[in-house]
Formats: C-alpha cells, structure tokens, sequence
C-alpha cells in the first residue's frame, strides 16, 4: 500500500506550508505529494491527473480538508465514488475524521458511514446555495421594485450621430465618411448600426 497526499491553493501566491506540514505529521512521504495551485471549480489539474493515475487499489489518498479536492460538491461526490468505488484506494480527510474510508478497519460498515456523511455534506452545501441564489433574486427582485436598474447603461446617441447613420442607412453617406465623422471603428459601426435599427431611430 502507498500512501499519497494531494495538496491545493487557488492561486499561486498561496502557501501550500499548512497542507505539507498536515502530511508530513500523517507520515505521507514527500515523494509521494502531489499540489496543484489552481482554482477547485473541476478536476482539470496537472498534478492531480497525476496522482490519480498513479493510484492503485488498496492505496491511501490523504487530503487536509475537503474543500482542498475541490469547490463543486457533485463534482467530489463522482470522484470519490471514482477512487473509492473504481480505483479501490481510501481516502482520509485529516480535518473531517469521519471522512476516512479506512474506517472501522476498511469494512463495508467504514465506506459506507464515510459516503453517508459526504453525501450529507454533498446536500447541505448545494442546499446552501440554492438559499443564496433565492436571496440574491429576491433582493434583484425587491432592488427593482424600487427603481434601481441593473446591467450596462444604453448607450444615449445624439442628434448627429443619429443623422449621420441614417445617412448611411439610405446610401447618402458612404461607410468610411460615417466612421470618420464619428470617430469609431468598424465594429462599433455595425453595433449601433444593429442598435439604433433595433430601436426604431433609422
């Protein structure tokens, strides 16, 4: 049996000290440590791919925390069914001791507490999250009601910028003229071409 740790931090100016003493305390070897610095929001990283690659059944994954594996809870549910269920190798979260497949001495009875509590785990942080996205459109809805007004300002065109377009519009006034006269570029041309068209004003 191996014994592997998997440390993470979102970004490259933070410190991975905290994870890499938690694993040198466990006795996972420093060979054996694989650390990404990239965001948890999936499983798309380097030294993670790795390490999965280089997992075997029966070996030990040691994780500081959970949040460590990754960000999406439907995301660590798939892939601790994948190292626990596919692979065969436990997984020990060392600030959750309840989250150590190894135990009760690897029986039936150890994985199956583990995966109840994470699935519990998996329920409450999407729960969680459904309570913001309600608060937040409730507050969108309540901050509407009160006249406050969301997303970029539509663009106010003057009198002449309006002329000038509809010069263009009914064949008077060639492109180039237009976008000089209004000091824009092709692709913002075309935009308020498609936008005061849109509007009713050419």
């Amino acid at each position: 049996m191996n014994i592997y740790g998997y440390a993470r931090v979102s970004s490259s100016d933070q410190n991975l000290a905290r994870q890499l003493e938690a694993f040198d305390k466990f006795g996972v070897p420093v060979k054996n440590v694989f650390s990404d610095k990239r965001s948890g929001k999936d499983f798309e990283r380097t030294e993670y791919r790795r390490l999965t690659d280089v997992l075997r059944r029966g070996d030990l994954l040691v994780i500081l925390s959970l949040d460590r594996l990754g960000r999406d809870y439907e995301q660590i549910l798939s892939e601790w069914k994948r190292i626990t269920k596919t692979i065969g190798a436990d997984i020990c979260v060392i600030d959750m001791p309840v989250l150590d497949t190894r135990s009760r001495g690897g029986t039936l009875a150890g994985r199956f507490i583990a995966d109840v509590v994470l699935q519990v785990l998996s329920f409450v942080a999407e729960n969680e999250r459904t309570k913001i996205r309600t608060r937040r459109a409730d507050g969108i809805r309540l901050a509407k009601a009160r006249g406050v007004k969301f997303g970029r300002p539509r663009t106010v065109y003057s009198d002449d910028f309006i002329l000038t377009m509809r010069g263009y519009a009914e064949g008077r006034v060639s492109r180039s003229a237009a976008m000089k006269n209004l000091g824009i570029g092709k692709s913002a041309f075309f935009k308020h071409l498609s936008r005061l068209k849109e509007s009713g004003a050419l």
